[in-house]
């Protein structure tokens, strides 16, 4: 059974409809990529998996429940967690809090300090700056900090919209290698990615949407391979 199952889903903004039925799975313990140019339905498919933009038609069913119409904060305490575009982190607080408010759920403080001393040893970087303000991090560290404050919830799913967005070639290929890191370590991933080459090199299996809808499946490989694809989104 999927870990998560999108059927036939579709969301309008006013007249203008943004998704067009569309359909896709993610298996557990597996990175799945959509790809697309702008506009194509990307993020909208990942706002409204986690409950932030509310579908007109179909079902969204996550770890075997309906979760179509359930609240965003009731979706994360399920073990769904979105790390949003342009990583949102609170600018104004330390990268510890942060990481506090990413574990907001949990009641346990020794499974929180625990939680803490994981990530600070997944990203070194974060230990050595845990008093400081989000705001004065790099863009990369603004991007470890997300991804480690969405880890605090222990997320069963993990969805990362755009992580490489604003970054320098060097820090793009340390993220997709903490992407991997987190898959091999048991977080099943769906990924939201203009850098088509890096995602699909990663990919256990990934989609392309045009304008609202499913064009194209396969492995991430497959796709890498197509005509149709490297002449849209990988230069060649």
């Amino acid at each position: 059974m999927a870990l998560l199952e999108v059927k036939d889903l579709q969301v309008y903004y006013g007249v203008i409809q943004a998704l067009k039925g569309i359909s896709f799975e993610v298996n557990e313990g597996e990175i799945v990529t959509l790809i697309g140019a702008n506009g194509a339905g990307k993020t909208t498919t990942m706002q409204s998996i986690i409950g932030l933009i509310p579908s007109s038609h179909g079902t969204v069913m996550f770890d075997g429940q309906d979760i179509t119409k359930v609240p965003c904060h009731k979706i994360v305490h399920a073990g769904l967690t979105q790390v949003p575009e342009g990583r949102r982190i609170f600018q104004e607080l330390t990268v510890y809090e942060n990481l506090l408010m990413g574990g907001f759920s949990q009641k346990d403080q020794t499974l929180l300090k625990k939680d803490i001393e994981n990530i600070y040893e997944r990203f070194p970087r974060l230990a050595e700056r845990k008093n400081q303000i989000a705001g004065t991090l790099s863009g990369g560290e603004q991007q470890m900090l997300a991804i480690g404050r969405a880890m605090m919830s222990r997320p069963k799913l993990l969805l990362l919209d755009e992580p490489s967005m604003g970054l320098s070639p060097l820090l793009v290929d340390q993220v997709f290698e903490i992407i991997k890191q987190l898959r091999d370590d048991g977080t099943t991933i769906l990924l939201v990615e203009q850098n088509a080459g890096k995602s699909l090199a990663i990919s256990d299996r990934a989609y392309v949407l045009e304008l609202g809808e499913i064009v194209l499946s396969g492995t991430g490989a497959e796709l890498a391979a197509s005509d149709e694809v490297k002449k849209a989104y990988l230069g060649g």
